[in-house]
């Protein structure tokens, strides 16, 4: 086996025993009072489902999937993929079920069936929950696998090869789902199923609104109004992670809602804040977005009390290297980035115009 392949089985049990964990915490009646043994054995029994229906979705997914989208348009090929899924879930279940009897955990076809009615609702919610998840990643990956390679193998004149590789590099930024911030929040809304019903609910439609934004690859750029609610659901979802350690206020001049920037570059910034003011430190750091209008141009600022960074030491592509990149691509000169780096403060604003069409025209 190869590294790539350890790599990739390696994550694949990372997030088989994620899903289990979720699964018991979440719909078992597992808690942290329960007995370590009890826990154990429940988390493998839960493994051991959830490894049996990711097996099927791992195996059929690459197959089924480009099927569906020739022989069906959208949505209908998501419903077929939707239907798919539940299939692999019920599926595995049986499987797993099998393996138990086998292994003389449970015995007799009733008590097969049984457990089968009993833990179907469960490893159909956790199969759609990361088969999508992961068919949704892998359908972006395709895409911009696609992008290079016709960028590779299409020979035209220069200025159409720049516009493809704009339009496959700001399909790629605004298509980023982090895992490690998806499963934070899954993990989140588990934990407050129990202890706040309306606050799992709420979650997860903040979640929802998040993937949207960052999957729709058709408006580069949005209204700032939209780009600020999707700033506001992303530190909302933070905020159950970090509690009383993120602290952070939105101050938008109504004037500049019309403005259009980016999509995603607020949120970018504001999350770059969060992964270094907020994350490091014990006592986190406060974080204020601020929007205001002067002279045709709208400016919006993110401002933290962290520690501060040395922005010539930055990485390659980092967060505000590709903010002022997107910027450049999509308004050109009528847009800017300013970073004002302290110990104690660090102030990072963009300008655009007032209104989407002054760059058009200009």
């Amino acid at each position: 086996m190869n590294t790539s392949s350890a790599r990739f089985w390696a994550g694949i049990v990372g997030i088989n025993v994620t899903a289990a964990l979720l699964a018991n915490f979440a719909f078992g009646g597992v808690s942290l009072q329960s007995p370590l043994g009890d826990i154990l054995e429940s988390t493998a029994i839960s493994f051991l489902f959830s490894t049996c229906c990711s097996t099927l979705c791992i195996v059929a997914l690459p197959r089924l999937v480009p099927l569906a989208r020739r022989a069906f348009p959208f949505p209908l090929d998501w419903a077929v993929i939707v239907l798919a899924l539940i299939g692999f879930a019920s599926a595995g279940s049986l499987i797993a079920l099998f393996a138990l009897a086998a292994i003389g955990r449970i015995h007799g076809i009733d008590m097969i069936m049984r457990w089968f009615v009993g833990t179907l609702k469960i490893s159909i919610i956790v199969t759609l929950l990361f088969g999508l998840f992961g068919t949704i990643v892998e359908t972006l990956r395709a895409r911009l696998d696609a992008t290079t390679l016709a960028l590779r193998t299409k020979e035209r004149d220069e200025a159409d090869a720049r516009r493809v590789a704009a339009e496959a590099q700001l399909a790629s930024l605004e298509s980023r789902v982090q895992p490690h911030f998806l499963f934070n929040t899954l993990n989140s809304i588990a934990a407050l199923i129990h202890e706040d019903p309306a606050g799992a609910e709420r979650m997860t439609g903040q979640l929802a609104s998040l993937l949207r934004s960052s999957l729709d690859q058709q408006t580069p750029l949005v209204p700032l109004d939209e780009e600020l609610r999707t700033v506001r659901n992303y530190l909302e979802i933070e905020r159950v992670r970090f509690g009383d350690r993120l602290r952070y206020d939105i101050a938008a001049d109504r004037a500049a809602a019309d403005a259009h920037v980016p999509r995603l570059a607020v949120q970018t910034l504001v999350e770059n804040s969060v992964k270094y003011a907020v994350s490091p430190r014990r006592e986190g750091a406060s974080i204020v977005v601020r929007t205001s209008v002067n002279n045709g141009h709208v400016r919006v600022e993110v401002e933290d009390d962290g520690p501060g960074f040395d922005l010539t030491a930055a990485p390659e592509g980092h967060g505000l290297a590709l903010v002022r990149e997107r910027l450049a691509r999509t308004l050109g000169e009528h847009a800017s980035l300013h970073v004002d780096a302290q110990p104690g403060r660090t102030r990072v604003a963009i300008d655009v115009p007032v209104r989407p069409t002054d760059a058009r025209s200009g």
